[in-house]
């Protein structure tokens, strides 16, 4: 269109319209006094953006005793600020915002104005609806968010500033190698009526005294860190069952939830559910609305942090919440979304929707957020979702950043999605979750896909894998992934596929992966065979190089059998469950009843930490000072003497499950600390001049 056309267009629309304003940005707009609607009259096609910086301090915050909004959205052609007395109200004050070039708007209300509820609604060329109106976007940096519970997630960010005392806590500074990481949910940890919690499935009740489960049980374990699933505000809804959203037909989820919370929604605020009343909390409420959430996880933080347990978070930078309406996809698909030719959403995380890391502002939000949780929640590390989807640039500066705060903090991560590449990353200084070592040892698959500790090579694993695993799966053993031990998490079980003891009771042919469960107590209870292969698995996983990582009832063999009594249509009730991320109910609470039924087990972790921890042998060998020992008869047994600085040890495994192994060693040297009965410190005799293994079972021994 040439300049005259659009002169002659610019006066006609003048003059046939009634206005009180006219708005300038990339688009041209003017407000008709008849409708009360803005009326665009000239869209000028935007430059591209996707470059735009802006080094502004971003959200809602005092300045000089008024408060500031400010959001980056550089494809916009207006923003209203809309606030509100009450979380649940519909009618708001609306305040126009300005931008300046680099795309952020800003607008400034009189006096400070701690606990409004506000959010933004943004016109772009995505984003009107036939009326001309917009949805109600959140703020990316809330601090503290309010939900109104359904699957659409509507939400309300609220101005919070707000002091806290953290009694001289301080971030956790420890050597990775020392790490024995506790994968958990927050609200799986205390929902089940046997962790006796006055305040079950919450931050409160994960750290209330003299329970039987939370804190005081974690403490007994003996683990040094615990990594929380996802617990930045998150979708905790999905769509109706058999109905529709968003062009997707849900044919998948019949409880309607997403538990795990992978779904993040706002990366600067905690989760409000786990401050909610579980036992009266309903759907279609107001949630999070007095922002207790965040002095609640504070408080948890502190209370592990006071226990000298490092917490970790689970945080999900490579996607956004897929079903609600009212956030970054609404303020700016453009510019913080991989989206291809046609402007569709990318999504190689299988989750609708891929942020652009790349994008600059993108990557300075995840580095914000990440410093945000380490200053503001004294957080010591964080394990990213799909690491290999984000870019590698970002990857770098965000663990150089955070590196200028707590030297010690601890990056992980998945090193897949979009990719895989655990190489890549601890070149970097990052550790990386080895999937090649819980493949190796327990397998891919319960049915025919078994590893090491049923007698079975899964995939390129052979004796000489097993001996990598041992010294941290170094790249310069033939097929090791990491430069150093560090940077390995060796682990045989996640949230995600099988809990190893399911695993391990599928595989062991005594129970059928698809059958009915009626009793889940009996299914709970360790056979004598079950009880060998999780013992062998775990002493495996504790006397290896490298960060050790299990899950949130491993130490028991925890089961995950989904309810008989469940409303949900759901096909599956009481088999055995392999993806629980939808089902906030008894197939993923964390039931100590089984805890005390395989107690065995669990002593022997116990005693396993205990060894790992006090002997720095199993953390900090040298590759050199690690010696093996095959036997040519029985290409699964395996033994390693380990020295470091004045201590020596021998580690003895038969993965065989039909003959013995026989190691002979110098005659009362050696003292036994872990055989297929206990595990510890403690001496539980000395050694014979040759130990006879039997079948599936492992020793420890110390020299005298």
């Amino acid at each position: 269109m040439n300049m005259k056309l659009i002169i002659k267009l610019f006066f006609s629309i003048i003059l046939s319209t009634t206005f009180t304003n006219i708005s300038l940005g990339a688009d041209l707009y003017i407000s008709d006094k008849n409708s009360g609607n803005d009326v665009l009259i000239l869209n000028k096609e935007k430059e591209n953006t996707s470059q735009n910086y802006s080094d502004k301090k971003l959200g809602s915050f005092f300045e000089n005793g008024n408060t500031v909004f400010r959001l980056f959205t550089p494809n916009a052609h207006k923003v209203v600020l809309h606030t509100f007395k009450n979380a649940e109200d519909i009618n708001s004050e609306e305040y126009e915002m300005t931008a300046d070039e680099d795309g952020v708007w800003e607008v400034m209300l009189d006096g400070e104005l701690n606990g409004l509820y506000y959010g933004y609604k943004v016109y772009n060329k995505h984003n009107i609806s036939e009326n001309g109106n917009a949805p109600l976007c959140i703020d990316p940096y809330s601090k503290a968010v309010a939900t109104y519970n359904t699957f659409h997630n509507p939400r309300k960010s609220i101005v919070y500033e707000k002091s806290y005392d953290w009694e001289n806590d301080k971030s956790i500074q420890r050597d990775w190698r020392d790490l024995i990481i506790y994968e958990m949910h927050v609200r799986d940890m205390t929902a089940h009526p046997s962790s006796k919690s006055d305040y079950p499935g919450t931050y409160k009740g994960l750290v209330q005294k003299n329970t039987t489960g939370g804190i005081d049980y974690i403490k007994n374990l003996g683990v040094n860190t615990v990594e929380l699933l996802p617990a930045q505000e998150f979708g905790n809804m999905e769509s109706p069952f058999n109905d529709s959203l968003n062009g997707k037909f849900n044919s998948w989820n019949p409880y309607e939830r997403n538990h795990w919370g992978y779904m993040t929604a706002a990366f600067f605020a905690p989760e409000a559910y786990y401050s909610e009343d579980w036992k009266s909390f309903k759907h279609n409420v107001w949630m999070g609305t007095t922002g207790k959430q965040v002095n609640e996880f504070k408080n948890m933080v502190k209370a592990f942090h006071k226990e000298d347990i490092a917490v970790i978070m689970d945080v999900v930078y490579n996607h956004l919440s897929e079903y609600e309406i009212g956030n970054l996809k609404q303020i700016d698909k453009d510019y913080y979304f991989r989206l291809d030719d046609k402007g569709n959403f990318i999504a190689e995380s299988y989750c609708g929707n891929d942020l652009k890391t790349e994008a600059p502002m993108m990557r300075r939000l995840i580095i914000d957020s990440i410093l945000y949780w380490m200053k503001e929640y004294h957080i010591d590390g964080f394990r990213f979702d799909l690491g290999k989807l984000i870019d590698w640039e970002t990857i770098e500066a965000v663990i150089r950043e955070a590196r200028k705060i707590n030297p010690n903090v601890i990056f992980t991560c998945e090193p897949w999605g979009g990719g895989y590449d655990p190489q890549g990353f601890s070149m970097r200084g990052w550790s990386a979750w080895n999937d090649q070592i819980r493949n190796g040892i327990k397998g891919e698959n319960p049915v025919d896909g078994l590893g090491w500790i049923f007698g079975k090579w899964y995939g390129n694993n052979n004796i000489e894998r097993i001996k990598s695993y041992v010294n941290g799966t170094l790249i310069k053993d033939k097929h090791g992934l990491f430069q150093t031990k560090e940077h390995s998490v060796n682990y045989l079980e996640s949230h995600d596929g099988y809990t190893l003891g399911d695993f391990i009771r599928i595989a062991s042919g005594e129970v059928k992966r698809d059958s009915i469960i009626n009793d889940i107590n009996k299914n709970a209870a360790l056979s004598p065979l079950q009880t060998k292969l999780n013992k062998l698995a775990a002493l495996f996983l504790l006397t290896s190089q490298g960060i050790t990582m299990i899950h949130s009832g491993q130490e028991f063999a925890r089961s995950k059998v989904i309810p008989n009594n469940t409303d949900a249509k759901d096909p599956h009730k009481g088999m055995i469950d392999h993806n629980s991320y939808d089902k906030d109910n008894e197939a993923n609470y964390i039931n100590y009843n089984h805890a005390e039924i395989n107690h065995d087990l669990f002593d022997y972790y116990k005693g396993l930490i205990e060894l790992r921890k006090t002997y720095e042998a199993f953390r900090k060998a040298d590759y050199g000072n690690i010696k093996f020992t095959e036997l040519s008869y029985n290409k699964f047994a395996l033994a390693y003497s380990i020295k470091y600085k004045e201590e020596e040890f021998l580690v003895m495994f038969n993965a065989n499950k039909n003959i013995e192994a026989k190691f002979p060693i110098a005659e009362n040297q050696w003292e036994i600390l872990v055989n297929n009965k206990k595990a510890g410190t403690s001496s539980l005799g000395i050694a014979p001049a040759e130990i006879i293994l039997n079948p599936v079972s492992g020793i420890v021994l110390k020299r005298k």
